[in-house]
């Protein structure tokens, strides 16, 4: 950002309080409403510089991306850049699908049925873990969130699909944190729950925070009160800031931080893919990187797990609080191209402005969807936005995996399912397996629970996810399975 936009930036970026109105019940009349007053072009400016700082983080960090498993990276120095132009990549690309389709819907909460026909038509391929396991559930007609809960899921309750699928929507609510966090949580609970699910209210917080706030600390602060304090992910970002400040040496946080949570050795995935060290990462990074861009990718990068997630999502921030035009002027060598080369049936020709302005008319909409206005502000166009303060939109749930509601939920549904046809039979087999309904439907239903069984054998895909499961967590479906006689593909 050039120094007269920065101080035009600083000089109208207004906070001020304003009595309202009798609000409904969940806003009680003696609030005062906190407002910023932005203008337009600084608030496209920081929103681009999100993208752009993301798409850094991301492509930049694909060369270090699990590296650094048990000692630290080596990177000394980095210079940021995008010579031949960005390509699609799970880290930015899911979030290119949903914004796309915000867009031309004009919803902002795309209904989870529409999810599912938007993943069978855009998202079948380069996708891990969590989403190709949840992507595999779509096939038996489960739609989200089911395909993220943690009793039908073996992933969801560790993997990082609530960090680094949450991005975009922390920059189309610009200070209004509890809106992105709302936001967030409807698309990462395609894929994940529980403690991830606290993630993705920290980062999009965060990112929300950082379009009026630039002290690294106090956004900290906002994401840390976005996340249920009784969580892990609370506990974690607390130690992890204490750490950072206690050592001035990053490589003493990191060997403090793969003490403490590397719990498989770093080599299986609960450790390289999971919440716990790459949380810590992407606080580290922001913490040692002291608001300066490259450095906190560099620091991203050598604290190694899943780096080029953790610096993605640590530049989104530091990229919202820069602009696009700092980041132009640092003579970075970036090629405005978005190559589509993973999302089937999606656009051929985006580039990496044109991806930005589809979340900048999104975040209007949403600006002016939850109080926000248009204004003239010394005879330019800003926007009038109404701040929110940080809070926990979505506590743990108890238990996490929430079975007996599941079970209340779903088994009027299999047994519906079992005498249905071949798609309804095999995702009648799974979810009885997830929920333990095997042995009493088999006594009760012995004909119809074989059929289901078979159609289940139809989905080959899913089975061997079924077997291939992370151990501790995908132990009990995968057992299960075997005793009804399902074999690995």
């Amino acid at each position: 950002m050039t120094k007269a936009l920065l101080a035009f930036s600083l000089a109208f970026i207004c906070l001020f309080a304003q009595s309202c109105e009798k609000e409904p019940a969940e806003e009680p009349a003696p609030e005062r409403l906190a407002y910023a007053d932005i203008p337009v072009e600084v608030l496209e400016d920081k929103i681009h510089g999100g993208l752009l700082g993301q798409i850094f983080g991301n492509l930049n960090g694909l060369a270090h991306e699990f590296k650094y498993i048990n000692e630290p990276g080596n990177v000394e120095e980095y210079t940021p850049g995008l010579p031949e132009g960005a390509r699609t990549d799970d880290d930015t690309d899911l979030e290119w699908v949903y914004i796309i389709e915000m867009q031309t819907s004009g919803e902002i909460f795309i209904p989870y049925r529409r999810i599912s026909e938007i993943w069978k038509t855009h998202i079948n391929r380069r996708i891990w873990c969590a989403n190709a396991y949840s992507r595999q559930l779509m096939e038996l007609g489960i739609d989200p969130p089911l395909t993220g809960r943690i009793a039908l899921n073996p992933w969801s309750v560790f993997n990082i699909s609530g960090q680094f699928i949450c991005e975009s929507f922390g920059l189309i609510a610009p200070g209004m944190p509890r809106t992105a966090a709302g936001i967030g949580l409807h698309y990462t609970h395609v894929t994940i729950d529980g403690e991830p699910a606290q993630t993705t209210q920290l980062f999009t917080s965060m990112i929300a925070t950082a379009f009026i706030e630039s002290d690294l600390e106090k956004i900290l602060d906002a994401g840390l009160a976005a996340v249920d304090p009784k969580s892990e992910i609370h506990s974690l970002v607390t130690q992890v800031r204490t750490w950072c400040r206690e050592n001035p040496d990053w490589r003493l946080t990191r060997q403090l931080v793969k003490q403490k949570y590397s719990r498989y050795g770093g080599e299986a995935a609960r450790d390289g893919n999971a919440y716990e060290l790459n949380t810590s990462s992407t606080i580290a990074a922001l913490l040692y990187g002291g608001g300066d861009f490259a450095e906190t990718l560099r620091i991203a990068f050598n604290f190694g797990w899943d780096a080029d997630n953790n610096a993605a999502t640590a530049a989104t921030i530091i990229g919202v609080i820069k602009g696009r035009r700092w980041m132009d002027d640092q003579g970075w060598v970036v090629k405005d191209i978005y190559r589509n080369e993973t999302r089937d049936q999606m656009p051929e020709d985006e580039t990496i402005t044109g991806f930005g302005d589809r979340l900048i008319e999104v975040a209007k909409k949403v600006i002016l969807e939850h109080g926000g206005q248009e204004i003239s502000l010394n005879g330019k166009k800003a926007f009038r936005i109404r701040i929110e303060e940080p809070a926990n939109v979505e506590p743990l749930p108890v238990p996490l995996d929430r079975l007996e509601q599941l079970k209340a939920q779903l088994v009027g549904e299999i047994e519906k399912g079992l005498s249905g046809s071949e798609k309804n039979r095999a995702g009648a087999a799974y979810l009885a397996l997830c929920l333990g309904e095997a042995e009493r439907l088999r006594t009760e239903r012995l004909s119809e629970w074989e059929q289901a069984l078979e159609a289940l054998n139809g989905y080959p895909e899913l089975l061997k996810m079924i077997f291939d499961a992370p151990e501790f967590s995908g132990e009990k479906i995968s057992a299960r399975a075997a005793a009804e006689g399902l074999k690995k593909p």
